[in-house]
């Protein structure tokens, strides 16, 4: 279970080293193999590989002549990378999701239970900003009768 927020550098090279709280939980699930991803908010996902895959095959099971569901599909699967955690604990970030996520020196990791999201810090703090000041948070049916 993957869950926090942890700001983060991206080196010289675009690696970011993992938190060391999640290595050895990626390590036993998936021996540091993740797959990396674009998302239509503009982060990236990070998830275990054996955790992507039953994703991936439900997004292309999907037909590829719904035009909004081609469009996920060229988003999620057209940029996901296998990246793999060295011996140091970091992941390269290749320059191509950096740049669609806007990924700078400073980033976010934000747990997201099975997996992480991967965020520009000033895009991170702006949606954050944006969700607290939503006077009018209309949540999904879903919500009905949830209590924290």
């Amino acid at each position: 279970m993957f869950r926090g927020a942890t700001p983060l550098n991206l080196d010289a090279k675009g690696r970011l080293a993992v938190p060391s709280k999640y290595r050895d939980a990626l390590s036993s699930q998936c021996a540091g193999r993740l797959v990396l991803t674009a998302h239509p908010h503009r982060c990236l996902l990070l998830y275990p590989q054996p955790a992507w895959e039953p994703i991936q095959a439900r997004i292309m099971g999907l037909s590829s002549f719904d035009p909004q569901s081609s469009k996920m599909q060229r988003l999620l699967v057209g940029y996901a990378e296998d990246v793999e955690m060295d011996g140091s604990g970091r992941l390269l970030v290749s320059s191509v999701l950096r740049e669609f996520a806007g990924l700078e020196k400073q980033t976010m990791l934000a747990g997201q239970g099975s997996h992480f999201e991967l965020w520009n810090v000033e895009a991170w703090d702006k949606q954050v900003q944006q969700a607290l000041a939503d006077d009018d948070m209309t949540l999904p049916s879903e919500w009905e009768g949830f209590s924290l």
